[in-house]
């Protein structure tokens, strides 16, 4: 008998990417759900030795960047781990170790939800 579960696939929306965030500011009001991810976001960003990380992988050649290359903002290695495991948490970074590194990436689809969330809808404007 084997342990194996089938999981089921998440659909993508008619862009091709899910988005991981809320629908423009001045759309609507925000779901207790919404704002709450948002917030989570904006938090994780708040901090500049983050943002530094965060705009270290996302302007890093092919969208990916080994940490032992955006090391270098200032603080410790531990310091930088514990800033990079926030990014993750909040959503906004993907990781994958491949031998003793680890690699980080942003996902389009947040760098879209972001600039979407912060983006004035026509009936706005």
């Amino acid at each position: 008998m084997s342990n194996t579960k089938v999981l089921p696939l998440l659909e993508p929306e008619a862009s091709g990417a899910v988005a991981p965030c809320c629908p423009p500011l001045t759309e609507r009001p925000f779901t207790a759900d919404e704002a709450e991810t948002a917030a989570r976001m904006f938090k994780a960003l708040g901090d500049p030795v983050r943002l530094r990380l965060f705009s270290a992988v996302a302007s890093h050649e092919g969208g990916e960047a080994c940490v032992c290359d955006i090391s270098d903002v200032g603080v410790s290695q531990p310091t930088v781990s514990h800033h990079l495991k926030k990014l993750k948490e909040a959503g906004l970074l993907t990781s994958e170790r491949r031998g003793t590194w680890v690699y980080y990436r942003v996902e389009p689809s947040v760098l879209a939800a972001m600039g979407k969330l912060l983006t004035m809808t026509p009936a706005a404007a």
